[in-house]
């Protein structure tokens, strides 16, 4: 498995090695060199991912007036499942890859962190890592054994084959088919709308999205994993244990308009975009 930076040099090899054109692109060469990218892509997969991707399409659509770009959620499973099966151009997923799925060509263009989060008005302020697995497995069911209010703990949970749900069930060591809560939902400003709901509730998604809805003024807040705050801040600097690369994905060598893009995407171009939805990038 590479690292994320091994994969941005190997990525650099490749595209100074690499030519030709996708399918899915036709390129015209000018007078003076330059090649005028034209045609579609098709990017499918995490929920997380999708609006930083969708905004970095949409300036690349205005710089190069002849691509359309259409981004489609449905969570990191399906993204490595659609360009596996040749079904999307490039896939968006913001977990690292398995051993089973090392075939694909990954390129990590900003970091991500899960973090627990819960109503403003919760008292509790932190939850050690047994007891955010006693929650979701069921043998915490009251806040008041966490230092909590006398209410019921509501488990909010996540869909199964999400970058988040995979990630966080991994780290604290539960088996998704052992967690027992009542809601279970799918994208971040759903699970926002549950918490909200469901003021006793618990759950988890995007470090970043979390930022994004407090900056909005949603009445939640997060918790410390292991002591560490879950901020953009933590996790530029490493100490946020429960963190994450967002992944570009291809079948195969990147070319054509699927080169042009992904490149586009590594440069920083998109910087902006990606400290706007509270990423971290990876020309730090």
């Amino acid at each position: 498995m590479f690292t994320p930076w091994k994969r941005l040099s190997i990525f650099a090899f490749l595209l100074s090695t690499c030519l030709g054109c996708s399918s899915h692109a036709v390129e015209k060469r000018s007078a003076k060199g330059t090649a005028p990218a034209f045609g579609k892509l098709l990017i499918t997969g995490s929920n997380t991912m999708a609006p930083m991707i969708a905004a970095a399409g949409k300036r690349f659509s205005t710089l190069h007036p002849g691509v359309q770009i259409e981004v489609q959620t449905g969570g990191s499973g399906q993204a490595i499942d659609d360009v596996m099966k040749g079904k999307a151009d490039i896939g968006m997923a913001s977990r690292s890859l398995t051993n089973k799925e090392s075939g694909l060509y990954s390129f990590a263009i900003a970091r991500d962190g899960v973090c627990l989060v819960v109503h403003e008005n919760n008292p509790v302020r932190s939850l050690t890592s047994r007891q955010v697995s006693d929650i979701y497995t069921g043998k915490i069911d009251n806040w008041s054994k966490v230092g909590g209010k006398n209410a019921p703990v509501v488990p909010i949970n996540v869909s199964e084959g999400l970058g988040s749900s995979d990630l966080f069930t991994r780290y604290f060591g539960i088996k998704y088919a052992d967690v027992k809560a009542p809601i279970v939902v799918s994208g971040n400003l759903e699970r926002v709308k549950a918490l909200l709901e469901n003021p006793n509730g618990i759950t988890y998604m995007s470090v970043g999205a979390a930022q994004q809805q407090m900056d909005m003024g949603a009445p939640i807040k997060t918790l410390p994993t292991d002591g560490v705050a879950a901020t953009p801040k933590n996790i530029r600097s490493g100490n946020f244990p429960l963190s994450r690369p967002l992944l570009l994905l291809t079948k195969g060598v990147p070319t054509g308009l699927v080169k042009e893009f992904i490149t586009f995407s590594l440069s920083s171009q998109i910087t902006d975009i990606v400290l706007q939805h509270d990423f971290v990038p990876y020309l730090d």
